[in-house]
């Protein structure tokens, strides 16, 4: 998503049956609150998904659904499970739009997905009444959930359902606690999706709980590794945007620096990738040339590998992990 996306995303919102309601008047507030996200960096993941109608020159796409996730505070997550419950989407739009707002700052989500954790709210996961029922949208929403949420340090997922798709689709698919009840989750049960729909509520997981759930897909985003690397965020800004493929003059263009600046980053890459994990890139091409054939299997070997893991590429104070990493030495921990 971006700026000029925010307006047409909120429309979605708004045309939503039970979404749009919820906002009541204060859809001008969502609006607000994703712009100001957008220009501090504030999302986890903002994602629209379009498609193009098949043999219909210059069709315009159209959106079949709306993403978005922030990580939120500790406090936010116990007012988001107290009694009496209220819908998130309109309440965080709220705050966000008037300084409020819980969701972390940069500083804040680096330290908490260094140690402790983080809190994964699902803001919406909106997909329009005519795509409701097309499991290939459902499945492409799934598939960009885990690629956008893989790698971090989370401790808790929580989410109000939007339809009864979705909130089926948790049921069927997370083979585990995710309904809460008084602060508490438990299975679905023989809930009524429907009279859940119609009221505030709250559906997730903490990660000890998902550590046994490893065979569906909601344990994987709790799976976890420590990074080895420490890449800077320059160089994590580099790789993510390779990880789309590119050449390296391309890769200029996207990210608005130089082409030597680009090269100097990917020495500056291979340099760290061959001091921590000498076997993963042979050192005596560490300088290598990225127009060589040599070059180009170098970087095409690390992406296949920051591909599977994603906590190479996650926010994370250097810092802190280089104090735990001195704790684990110490004798007697």
């Amino acid at each position: 998503m971006r700026p000029k996306d925010v307006r047409e995303c909120v429309a979605v919102v708004a045309a939503h049956p039970i979404a749009g309601p919820r906002y009541g008047n204060s859809l001008e507030d969502l609006r607000k609150a994703w712009l100001r996200l957008l220009s501090s960096n504030g999302f986890c993941s903002a994602m629209m998904f379009e498609e193009v109608a098949d043999g219909v020159a210059g069709a315009r796409p159209r959106i079949v659904g709306v993403g978005v996730t922030v990580f939120v505070s500790d406090s936010f997550v116990r007012e988001l499970k107290t009694k009496p419950l209220f819908w998130f989407g309109p309440e965080m739009a709220r705050r966000v739009a008037r300084g409020d707002s819980p969701v972390l700052s940069e500083k804040q989500m680096r330290e908490a997905n260094s140690r402790g954790g983080l809190n994964l709210a699902v803001w919406h996961c909106c997909v329009p009444v005519r795509d409701l029922k097309r499991v290939e949208v459902w499945q492409e929403l799934m598939n960009v959930f885990l690629d956008e949420h893989r790698g971090y340090l989370l401790k808790e997922l929580v989410a109000q359902g939007e339809s009864l798709e979705h909130l089926e689709g948790i049921r069927n698919t997370s083979m585990g606690p995710f309904y809460c009840m008084d602060g508490c989750y438990g299975d679905f049960g023989e809930t009524n999706l429907e009279q859940l729909l119609a009221e505030p509520h709250i559906v997730g997981i903490t990660g000890e709980l998902a550590r046994g759930l490893l065979i569906s897909w909601i344990g994987l985003i709790f799976v976890y590794e420590a990074p080895q690397f420490g890449f800077s965020r320059s160089e994590q800004r580099l790789l993510l945007s390779a990880l789309a493929g590119g050449t390296d003059e391309e890769l200029s263009n996207e990210l608005g620096v130089s082409l030597s600046a680009i090269k100097q980053t990917w020495r500056s890459i291979y340099r760290r990738v061959v001091t921590r994990n000498p076997e993963l890139i042979p050192s005596d091409s560490q300088e290598g040339r990225e127009g060589s054939t040599r070059g180009r299997n170098k970087k095409q070997h690390l992406i296949a590998y920051l591909r599977e893991h994603r906590q190479e590429l996650r926010p994370v104070s250097r810092k802190i992990l280089q104090q735990n990493a001195v704790r684990l030495q110490e004798p007697g921990t």
